[in-house]
């Protein structure tokens, strides 16, 4: 088991997650629970799939919306690869709701604790990664000014 992050410092949701990868047996189970996410994902409309939606950086086609609604930011997003799509589900399952500062103030080293770097590939990982900076920075567009 993992868990040497300090978790108080992530938002419930994404902690709730994060724990539930942590606790996982082996990596197959650690795949099956991203493919599990991937079929929960609702599905993401073709129209949404443009150049300004789209995760840099990523092998796979990965595409991420954001809108905010009463302080609060609610993503959606896709993948053409079934484990990426799981990371995205994941993301967006753990993101959902939050307000963006406190999307701003999240770091990505949680990944380390869900034990999933260790059985995904690099490519993968930093995909990971490039798919949580875009939707940091969607978050950035709703902060309010100052």
């Amino acid at each position: 088991m993992f868990l040497n992050f300090p978790m108080s410092s992530l938002p419930a949701s994404l902690e709730k997650i994060v724990k539930r990868f942590a606790k996982a047996s082996s990596n197959k189970v650690r795949y099956e629970q991203l493919l599990w996410y991937a079929q929960k994902l609702p599905d993401f409309p073709e129209s949404a799939k443009t150049p300004e939606n789209k995760v840099n950086g990523c092998q796979s086609q990965v595409y991420i919306t954001a809108r905010c609604e009463e302080g609060k930011v609610w993503y959606e997003g896709d993948s053409d690869a079934q484990l990426v799509k799981g990371l995205v589900a994941f993301l967006i399952t753990g993101m959902n709701g939050l307000a963006p500062a406190e999307i701003i103030e999240i770091t990505p080293d949680f990944i380390q604790e869900t034990g999933l770097t260790v059985s995904l590939t690099p490519s993968r990982t930093n995909g990971f990664y490039n798919i949580f900076e875009k939707m940091k920075n969607q978050a950035l567009d709703y902060l309010p000014s100052n």
